[in-house]
């Protein structure tokens, strides 16, 4: 059966919009975003309020997977969320679901491919993390350059994961993770698998999206970190280093005021929508939306003209 994928750069609506078409469809949802899949880590990560009800989270009546089930010291990664997809979609063969989030790795890993790459090693991981905190993002940084100049023009040096990463795969595979990279399907989807849609927003408008919902999530996100913290989660725990989080506990430690708070994961919230236009740019044979004003995102309308693509 041929899915549908929403996706687009953090604050687009793709929640909205997917809750909407997935009533009219009768269908179901599945989460492709890295950080909602954690309990309690609800404010930050924009997650859907639903409830649990014989195993399924439901919000407002309709089945949204891989969200709300992992706990906060686990980590997840693309082969995990496409081992997870692939149970859910293979148990149904017969339906058709609504791929939704903004975590392009995952995606394409389900629909496009995996190349053979190391899996993550805990031991490895620790150890390079120490070495950073260390010596520093920038030390990180040349180090990967030494090893593997491609990754390091790749990735910029204030991406610390992608960086980790990046090494972790070098020094388990004895290669440069770049040499290890097919780039296959790079610039289109599978569209016999999936129709693809792309919200794509004025960056302006994206911007004030992203500032008016950061200022109304500040303070609920410090207290769900407070509560986090006090169950008994480390502050370097991989839930908690979702976007965000880190500024909240300089907040919570007395080390930024709100206001810093606020600026700081605002810039670096927009900062993550270019890397996620960056990469949704890949799939030429995207649909992409343009919503130019405001009034442009229709739920109702949006939905009806992704309905008749559909048939």
């Amino acid at each position: 059966m041929k899915h549908l994928v929403l996706a687009g750069p953090t604050a687009s609506g793709k929640t909205e919009l997917a809750l909407s078409l997935a009533k009219r469809l009768k269908t179901q949802i599945i989460s492709a975003d890295s950080r909602q899949i954690y309990r309690n880590l609800t404010v930050g990560t924009a997650k859907p309020q639903g409830t649990w009800q014989d195993g399924v989270y439901r919000v407002d009546g309709v089945p949204y997977h891989l969200v709300d089930f992992a706990a906060p010291q686990q980590t997840f990664d693309a082969a995990a969320f496409c081992a997870h997809a692939r149970a859910l979609t293979d148990a149904q063969p017969e339906k058709s679901f609504i791929f939704a989030g903004g975590t392009g790795m995952y995606l394409h890993a389900f629909f496009v491919g995996m190349d053979p790459l190391p899996p993550a090693n805990a031991a490895l991981r620790a150890e390079l993390t120490a070495w950073a905190q260390t010596h520093g993002k920038e030390a990180l940084h040349a180090r990967l350059a030494e090893k593997d100049p491609v990754s390091a023009h790749q990735i910029p040096p204030g991406n610390i994961q992608r960086i980790l990463r990046a090494l972790e795969i070098t020094l388990l595979a004895g290669q440069p993770a770049s040499a290890l990279k097919s780039g296959r399907f790079f610039g289109q989807f599978p569209a016999e698998q999936a129709l693809f849609v792309y919200l794509h927003w004025d960056k302006e408008l994206l911007r004030q999206r992203i500032a008016k919902r950061t200022r109304a999530m500040l303070d609920p996100m410090a207290a769900e970190t407070r509560t986090l913290l006090d169950a008994g989660a480390a502050p370097d725990c991989p839930a908690l280093k979702s976007l965000g989080y880190f500024q909240i506990l300089q907040w919570l430690r007395g080390e930024k005021t709100r206001e810093e708070t606020f600026e700081k994961i605002c810039t670096l919230t927009c900062q993550y929508a270019k890397r996620q236009r960056t990469w949704f740019n890949r799939y030429k044979n995207a649909l992409r939306l343009d919503f130019n004003q405001p009034q442009d995102f229709d739920v109702e309308k949006v939905t009806g003209q992704i309905t008749s693509l559909l048939g």
